[in-house]
């Protein structure tokens, strides 16, 4: 089911008078009702594939619960390593099966021998790998002894299929999330008028920036063999919005439809095309992916103690599972190497935590130098976006060749929806918003609220795509 679907709004009222109405004195009846809401939610795509979710689920929670029994260390890491197993398998199976087998078959080809293997025409259930890696999270910090494991089963059972963040994050930790399924949950009209705003604010940044920058897009990379460089840059930058507002836009309205229900998510993005470095980029990136990684796999490779060969090693090993974590292509691994290249010198000239505080914290525009360096770490994000985007990386290559020898500078005609000034106006919009209201969750607090509310409604109804709406990038992954 879509966030930005019919089926969406007839869904969210229901479950929410459902659940304040008829179940506010029972948190248990709440929870129940959730479970089944989020059932429901991910049975709308293709309900076989709610035994993935099921069988998650069971494995970890008689896991955790033997962790929390068993004290002989080798039985504890055979535990451990079962959840990971299993997890992992399904994962692996579901989205790296072909990729693996028709990568194979090429690698012998390129060397004159030829090679038949049977692939599998394989569904990737949507948003695996992100309730893959909440699960996992629980099953490790029970084994690390960071968190008690619950022995209520529809608390972790809901935890794990929560609608609002289950098919494209933020991905949750259980030290976060599970307590709050625990206690009392009152409505709080302050709140429930926030996860609204957020609602409204991610709507705009899928509808309107996304989705409009989609139609260009998708024209350009499939035509790409034609056009100039100018339109080679816009068609890059406009991808650069249109993951960005899909992405950032999917988590907003996450977070705030949590909000309607009384709980609190992470936030995963925070103005990172603001940043004036890659690696304070991916402070502000998909932050509940980048910290996951952070404190389940590069602080026990070792992060950033030891020698200089030893975090060199680190680093690529993170960039290249995040680019793998997103999908099984050649291009998206290609896409985490750049910008593991990015982040190296930040770190070899202990630079990589110089910009912890928000750009121009205290002026209202950013300095010269402020200016150049977060244009340059827009330019090297969307030089690596090409990648990401492209369907293979002959494509990839042959578009960055051709944006890189072709010079040619003439504006173009595109035989799409909209004319390339309505959209830079869009995008401008955009971003003077975001700037303006850094220091905030959203732009609808402080003076002139209700004009940007206002402002913001017109906008959906106006420019918003609606005819060919667009499903949210991340789902494929």
């Amino acid at each position: 089911m879509l966030f930005n679907s019919i089926a969406f709004l007839v869904f969210l009222p229901a479950t929410f008078s459902l659940y304040w109405f008829l179940l506010k004195k029972s948190t248990k009846g709440q929870n129940i009702l959730l479970l089944l809401a989020s059932y429901f939610f991910y049975g709308w795509w293709d309900y076989r594939f709610l035994i993935l979710i099921a069988l998650s689920t069971i494995v970890d929670y008689f896991v955790g619960l033997s962790l929390e029994k068993e004290s002989v260390a080798k039985k504890r890491k055979r535990l451990l390593g079962f959840s990971l197993t299993f997890n992992l398998g399904l994962l692996g199976f579901f989205k790296y099966y072909n990729f693996f087998i028709e990568s194979w078959i090429d690698a012998w080809q390129n060397i004159g021998v030829e090679m038949h293997a049977s692939t599998l025409n394989i569904v990737l259930p949507v948003g695996i790998s992100f309730y893959t890696f909440q699960t996992l999270s629980y099953t490790i910090d029970v084994y690390r002894k960071k968190l008690q494991p619950t022995h209520n089963f529809i608390n972790f059972a809901t935890f794990v299929a929560f609608f609002p963040q289950l098919v494209a994050g933020p991905i949750e930790r259980a030290t976060n999330l599970l307590p709050q399924f625990s206690v009392k949950r009152n409505f709080n009209t302050e709140r429930a008028i926030s996860g609204i705003h957020l609602i409204i604010w991610g709507l705009f940044k899928k509808i309107v920036i996304a989705d409009s920058c989609a139609t260009y897009v998708n024209a350009i990379f499939s035509d790409y063999e034609t056009l100039n460089t100018l339109t080679l840059c816009i068609g890059a930058i406009y991808f650069a919005f249109q993951i960005y507002g899909d992405f950032s836009g999917y988590s907003d309205i996450a977070i705030g439809t949590a909000r309607l229900f009384g709980f609190e998510l992470m936030r995963n993005f925070n103005l990172p095309y603001f940043s004036r470095d890659v690696a304070e980029f991916w402070r502000r990136w998909h932050i509940s992916l980048s910290t996951w990684f952070r404190d389940y796999l590069y602080i026990p490779l070792g992060g950033s103690r030891g020698n200089k060969a030893n975090q060199l090693r680190n680093v690529f090993i993170i960039f290249l599972v995040s680019g793998f974590w997103h999908g099984a292509n050649w291009t998206f691994i290609i896409w985490g190497t750049l910008h593991a290249v990015f982040f190296i010198p930040l770190l070899l000239r202990k630079q990589n935590r110089k910009h912890l505080n928000q750009v121009s914290e205290t002026t209202l525009i950013p300095s010269f130098g402020e200016l150049f360096k977060m244009l340059k770490t827009f330019a090297l994000v969307t030089l690596a976006w090409v990648f990401f985007r492209a369907d293979n990386v002959s494509i990839a290559i042959g578009y960055l060749q051709r944006l890189a020898l072709n010079l040619n500078f003439k504006i173009e005609y595109l035989t799409i929806e909209r004319y390339s000034i309505e959209m830079f106006a869009l995008i401008g919009i955009f971003i003077l918003l975001e700037w303006f209201n850094r220091q905030k969750e959203h732009p609808f607090s402080g003076r002139f609220k209700w004009i940007k509310i206002t402002g913001v409604m017109l906008m959906l109804l106006l420019f918003g795509v609606y005819s060919d709406h667009q499903e949210f990038i991340y789902f494929q992954f």
